[in-house]
């Protein structure tokens, strides 16, 4: 964890396939988020945002790395994975699209709801991939409330 002026910047590395694990990523963070004091409001929508998003890594993805910058003014998730990247962007950001195995469905993952949470939670959200690459996205959650979208 890196601290300085302009904020503090931590990286998680999340490995894909390893469900035993999944999780812990965003539990790291909201308990970082706890510890330097912020709202607990935002702490949820954080809290939501960085698991959906570690989730997707640990489905879809060989690896990828979620970093945590906080300035006084947002805070910001970006998420960089590897894997197979999304084909068709705009339909992967509807509600109830999965592309989903069985076998994680039978684990409760799948419901196609990752994506639209991630930006439901978001003031600013951000999504590009390449298939065959990985995908990036980017998650600005406002701390100044007058700076909302």
């Amino acid at each position: 964890m890196m601290n300085d002026e302009s904020g503090l910047t931590h990286q998680f590395e999340i490995t894909g396939g390893d469900f035993s694990n999944a999780g812990k990523t965003s539990t790291s963070l909201k308990e970082i988020l706890q510890e330097i004091g912020i709202d607990p409001s935002i702490i949820m929508r954080a809290s939501i945002a960085s698991y959906e998003a570690e989730m997707n890594v640990v489905m879809y993805a060989h690896r990828g790395v979620l970093t945590l910058s906080i300035t006084p003014e947002k805070l910001r998730l970006n998420l960089k994975d590897e894997g197979a990247g999304i084909k068709n962007i705009d339909l992967a950001m509807q509600e109830g699209f999965s592309t989903a195995t069985d076998e994680m469905r039978e684990m409760g993952f799948g419901a196609g709801m990752g994506l639209p949470n991630i930006k439901k939670n978001a003031d600013k959200f951000n999504i590009s991939s390449i298939p065959g690459k990985g995908t990036s996205i980017d998650i600005t959650i406002c701390l100044d409330k007058s700076e909302k979208k």
